[in-house]
């Protein structure tokens, strides 16, 4: 599977921005998507993952109630609706797929990823 991540760029605090990513390659309904970012000398963090078969989704406390995952099963993509952004939220935004194993909140766990979308918010 490979992704492409697109959508990033930057904005001011309080703005929306929608973050893409389509898959080459078979998502099984089984996988989970994700969205990760990674700020200059931090760890990649978890943001916000969904099932790609049952639609249910899972958000970071900093993220929750301003972020918005979904995924369009037809055009093999998952997106991040992102509003009220903060300048906090800059990162570099990774969007990945989890086929299975242990905890999908971590980084490590996922199996093919996105080369990154830079996002960032001015005060």
């Amino acid at each position: 599977v490979q992704l492409q991540a697109s959508g990033g760029g930057l904005v001011q605090a309080g703005d929306s921005l929608k973050l893409s990513c389509e898959a080459s390659g078979r998502i099984f309904s089984s996988h989970i998507t994700g969205w990760f970012r990674q700020a200059p000398e931090k760890e990649r963090e978890f943001v916000a993952t969904i099932r790609w078969g049952a639609g249910t989704s899972y958000y970071a406390d900093s993220v929750k109630g301003r972020f918005t995952i979904s995924r369009d099963q037809f055009k093999n993509t998952v997106y991040l609706h992102m509003t009220n952004l903060k300048p906090e939220d800059t990162a570099v935004y990774y969007c990945a797929v989890f086929r299975r194993g242990g905890s999908f909140y971590s980084a490590q766990e996922y199996d093919y990823w996105g080369q990154g979308t830079q996002v960032t918010v001015s005060s």
